[in-house]
Parts: structure tokens; sequence; C-alpha cells
């Protein structure tokens, strides 16, 4: 019988795992090295861009939200410094200081005369402190610029109806050969009128400009166009008679607190001259 015996003898030089991997995979063994690499290189070619799409949507939206808190913020401030301006507006409008004597928007002008009277005695009927409280206003001389303030009485919490365009009164004092001439002129805060004119002019210039351009554009071809120009300037219109309408009633009601203070001032100064004329005559025959 014969036996046959099998040894095996270890190579000299073994390859590492790593390697004899490596090496089946470069002969035509892809399945073994390569499927899970193919897939993740799959995954991350689908995943990137994704991820990159999500930054850039990101991004937008960061600077969105940038752009909408500066605009909100520039309104806010905008707004803050609006109504800033108007209370300095009205605040220097009400001052009876030397500097705010002639301030405001002139809007209308009134001459009166006192006879028997001169200059020099309206003036000293003023006092030491150059004021005259008078029952539903103030006057006040500034001798520097040769000028009376006449302003209603404005109460913070009081039950008469306040408007949006407050008058206020400055005197101005001309000798003649008979007495005094009185040349009042009527007064109105820049804010209420500069904004008043806005008001109005962009009412009036917004509707020319609709109809110029909705002409040009061939609305005036079909009769539906003809109704809505005339539906558009119809409109135009009664805002501006409104607008106009309620300016009249607020002035008329303004003026007549404004001459109200005016008739006072005037009763003084008269008043003061009585007095003196019957001690004068009373005197006279002695």
């Amino acid at each position: 019988m014969f036996s046959h015996s099998l040894t095996v003898s270890p190579h000299p030089n073994p390859l590492p795992i790593s390697r004899l991997m490596q090496e089946i995979g470069e002969r035509g063994f892809p399945s073994f090295a390569c499927p899970e690499r193919s897939e993740g290189s799959e995954g991350r070619g689908e995943v990137e861009p994704a991820l990159e799409r999500g930054g850039t949507a990101s991004q937008d939206r960061g600077s969105l939200c940038y752009d909408a808190c500066t605009m909100l913020l520039a309104g806010i401030f905008g707004a803050i410094l609006f109504v800033l301006l108007i209370i300095g507006d009205w605040y220097q409008f009400t001052s009876l200081r030397s500097f705010a004597a002639q301030y405001g928007f002139g809007i209308a002008r009134r001459h009166d005369s006192l006879n028997t009277l001169s200059r020099q005695s309206l003036i000293k009927r003023f006092g030491k402190h150059d004021t005259i409280a008078l029952p539903h206003g103030v006057a006040r001389w500034f001798g520097t610029q040769e000028v009376i303030s006449l302003r209603p009485s404005y109460q913070l919490f009081s039950m008469r109806f306040r408007t949006a365009w407050p008058l206020k009164g400055t005197i101005t004092l001309h000798p003649t050969e008979t007495g005094v001439a009185l040349h009042l002129t009527k007064r109105v805060p820049w804010s209420s009128g500069l904004l008043t004119l806005t008001w109005l002019g962009l009412v009036a210039i917004g509707t020319m400009i609709f109809l110029v351009t909705f002409a040009i554009d061939g609305g005036f071809n079909s009769a539906s166009g003809w109704f809505l120009a005339l539906g558009i300037a119809g409109l135009g219109a009664l805002v501006l008679l409104f607008g106009l309408i309620l300016i009249s009633l607020a002035y008329r009601l303004e003026d007549s607190r404004l001459m109200q203070v005016y008739r006072e001032l005037q009763d003084v100064w008269l008043n003061a001259q009585q007095p003196s004329a019957g001690a004068s005559q009373v005197a006279s025959p002695e």
C-alpha cells in the first residue's frame, strides 16, 4: 500500500491581508473591494448638491431677513424723526420767545387803525414784562423786532376742539397822522402748511398722471376705459373737494379764535385811553 503525505510549507514572504485584497480587486474582482465605495460615492454625489442647495436657501432667507429688518428700522427711525420735527415745529410756533416772534407760514393779512392813540402809548400798556394777559390768549411785545406776537391760549386738557391748523398773529405798529395803523399777519405752523400743500398736490398731480398714462396706453379706446377714467377723475376731485372743505372749516374755526384775542387786545388799548381822556376833560374847566 502506498501512503501519501501532503506537506504545506509557508510562503517565505507572506502578503498582508490589505495588500492581498487590493491585488484581488485590481485583477478583476471589483465586487470585493468597490461596491461599498461606489455606493458611498453615489450617495455623496446626491447629498452634496442637496446640502449646497440647503445652504444657499438658508443664506437667501438670512439676507431677506436682514433686508427686512434694515427697512423696518429705517422706517421706524424715519417715523420718529418725522414726529420729532412736527413736535419741534409746533413748539417753536407756540413759543413766546424773541426768536419765534415771526415764526410760521403767513397765510392772510389784515389792516386796522386806532385813532387818537399813539404808538408809544400802546407799547407802554405791555408793562415791564412786555406782556398783556388776555381772557382767551396772550400778547407780547418784542422791542428788538418791533412786533407784537398774538396767540390764543393753548391748554393741554381743554374741552375746546383743536385742529391741525392753529393760527397765531404778528402785529406791527405804524404811526399815522390820526393814530396808529395795525398790520396783522396770520400764521400757521410750517409743518401744517407743507403737509397740506403736499397732500393736495399729490392728489391733483397723481390724478393727472394717471389720466395721461391711461390715455397713452390706449385706455380711452373702449367705453369701459372711459368709465374707469371718469371714475378715477371723479374720485380725485372728491378727495380734493373734501380736503378744501376741511381746511376751510378749520381755518374759520381757528380764525374766529384768533380774532377774538385780537379784539380783546384792542379793547385793552381803548379802555386804557378812556380814563385818561375823561380825566383831561374834568381837569380842563379848572
